[in-house]
């Protein structure tokens, strides 16, 4: 585990590109910051990041169902969830570079300095003055934090700083056909808030009792001042949230649960559990009585991926409030009307796809038995998540072999993503697999026509060996499995 590796971190970035995980959105027109595409095996291996969590959610849990809520809301249902006049950050700027930073962003760098120094202490006592002062909206002592500390700009190198002001992070539009007319209404910043306003109607329709959950995957948008760290912090990005709707007073118990669940999921790709942790929100959001992030050791530092929060009733009590609807549940065990309390999971699934990337990512080197040396980079992205399970290669483009291949092909391709190509020579094609994080490759050759027996080729051990060509599709499913 190696963080705070920023050459590994660029190293991913160009890889990314250069094998179709990820573009620079707009890039014929310079880009647009913030903002990607995903490519034809970023696409696939986030469609299958995407389909882990959603099946981890509602198959695998007889009390979760999904829904699919609109982006576009009644501007009321913001002001209800506090988003309205809440939803913004601490910004500070350079006045010699104009450059704007996040403040907490700011003091956490400084304080990361002050760790590589051996200034542990110094560090932490930065960190706990700065939780105090946000916690109590305090933006003069923020400044003064700053300016005590000696924090400079990352490009002027000065101290000179403007008063510490707050950002609104949402994006608003118009809703209508002529502009006189139109109302405001917002981008969603979270897809929670459709779940919210949706309560009454899935507990109804899908009779739900509770405990249950309501899951949801979607787009959400903030205006991002300080927008970095290629896809780990975007614009346009995507949430997959559960909303955990409890009776009162079971808080505590359903927020272990969850803790303890969802790290389980994250491990189940095959990740060492030492590449994860728990920490505990000292400031806590408006809404919340508990909150924990799970965070990875990027090569950028530990970061946060994942949010389980405790609630409250803070979310249905405003809408209740806001729309004059109640939004109470009548529980005929205890035979009582309340307003359930919710425990959220919540995840970035570009954040996910980033962490996959991160650990899979492996440039590697040894001696071959003729004393050269040979080398790969190679991603040991989980089998069952990656985006091309099988890559079907005829060693020649002639004499009946792609014929065969083909055959595999039209065998396996109902079953799971197939990738076939005749181009270039079995060692190069074998490394392009490696490279798009294809865990088994399957070589068609002149042996085959003889017995039906094909080499698979292993992408993490590089081993091969050779086995029938019937039932391929099945022995695939049992090694992903």
């Amino acid at each position: 585990m190696i963080i705070n590796d920023q050459h590994k971190f660029q190293a991913i970035i160009s890889h990314a590109k250069e094998y179709g995980f990820v573009f620079q959105s707009s890039e014929i027109y310079d880009g647009l910051s913030a903002v990607y595409d995903y490519g034809p095996w970023g696409s696939e291996l986030k469609k299958n990041i995407r389909e882990s969590w959603w099946n981890a959610m509602t198959r695998m849990h007889d009390n979760i169902v999904g829904i699919d809520a609109a982006i576009f809301m009644h501007p009321t249902t913001w002001k209800a969830s506090g988003h309205v006049d809440n939803f913004s950050d601490p910004m500070i700027d350079n006045k010699d570079s104009k450059k704007r930073y996040r403040v907490d962003h700011l003091l956490e760098a400084a304080a990361d300095e002050l760790v590589k120094a051996g200034k542990q202490a110094d560090a932490e006592k930065m960190l706990t003055d700065m939780d105090t002062l946000l916690a109590a909206n305090d933006f003069a002592g923020l400044k003064q934090l700053i300016e005590t500390n000696k924090i400079k700009c990352s490009v002027s190198g000065t101290c000179h700083w403007t008063d510490v002001r707050q950002f609104n992070l949402m994006f608003s539009t118009q809703l209508g056909s002529v502009s006189e007319e139109a109302s405001e209404i917002y981008l969603r910043p979270e897809t929670a808030q459709g779940i919210f306003v949706n309560f009454l109607n899935v507990q109804k329709t899908a009779r739900m009792k509770i405990p249950f959950g309501i899951a949801q995957v979607g787009k959400a948008f903030r205006n991002e001042i300080v927008a970095r760290q290629f896809i780990f912090r975007m614009r346009e990005f995507e949430q997959m949230e559960m909303q955990f709707f409890i009776r009162p007073g079971t808080q505590k118990e359903w927020y272990a649960y969850w803790k303890e669940e969802r790290m389980k999921w994250h491990q189940s790709f095959g990740i060492p559990a030492d590449n994860y942790r728990f920490h505990d929100h000292v400031k806590l959001a408006h809404y919340a009585d508990a909150a924990v992030d799970i965070e990875f050791a990027f090569p950028i530092g530990w970061k946060e991926v994942e949010g389980i929060h405790s609630r409250t009733d803070f979310d249905l009590k405003n809408h209740q409030q806001f729309s004059g609807k109640k939004l109470q549940y009548f529980d005929t065990e205890i035979n009582q009307h309340y307003i359930p309390y919710v425990i959220e999971t919540s995840i970035g699934l570009d954040r996910m796809f980033l962490l996959t990337l991160c650990h899979a990512y492996q440039e590697e080197k040894w001696q071959k038995e003729d004393g050269t040396e040979d080398s790969r980079v190679v991603l040991k992205i989980p089998a069952k998540v990656a985006p091309i399970k099988l890559a079907v290669l005829p060693l020649l483009k002639k004499e009946g072999l792609p014929e065969i291949a083909r055959e595999i092909m039209a065998s396996c391709r109902d079953e799971f993503y197939c990738f076939y190509e005749e181009k270039d020579t079995i060692g190069k094609r074998y490394r392009r697999m490696d490279a798009l994080g294809t865990p088994f490759c399957v070589t068609v050759d002149h042996q085959t026509k003889e017995d039906r027996t094909v080499t698979i080729r292993y992408r993490d051990t590089m081993q091969q060996e050779r086995i029938p060509m019937d039932g391929l599709a099945q022995f695939i499913k049992k090694k992903m499995s």
